[in-house]
């Protein structure tokens, strides 16, 4: 499956944004989709994961703000997000991995298809 981000750009602080992942085929029940963020100087963290059953979790960081969701009829990923702070400041990348039932994991080695990134920035 091939993914490509879209939606970042500059943002003021307390604002909202939303991202989208649109994926080349359909992720229905088939995959677990997430979507990571990367700031500079820091590791690649999860930010929320939603298995192929709809299941969904979200990082301690930033539950309460962000909402992980799919549009399966257009085979879209989407991450909204409110209330940003500027410590979300980041590239986030959308990935996605073969799922099998059960839940999904936001290790970043579970997952084998990654989107080239889309810069958020907050301040």
């Amino acid at each position: 499956v091939q993914l490509v981000e879209s939606g970042g750009g500059s943002v003021q602080a307390g604002g909202s944004q939303r991202l989208s992942c649109a994926a080349s085929e359909n992720t229905y029940r088939r995959y677990c989709m997430a979507w990571f963020r990367q700031a500079p100087g820091k590791e690649r963290e999860v930010v929320a994961v939603l298995a192929g059953d709809g299941s969904l979790s979200v990082a301690s960081s930033v539950v309460g703000r962000f909402t992980i969701s799919k549009d399966n009829a257009k085979n879209t990923l989407y991450l909204q997000m409110n209330s940003l702070k500027p410590e979300d400041t980041a590239m986030y990348y959308c990935a996605a991995a073969r799922w099998y039932g059960g839940n999904c994991n936001g290790r970043i080695d579970a997952y084998d298809y990654w989107g080239q990134g889309t810069q958020v920035t907050v301040s």
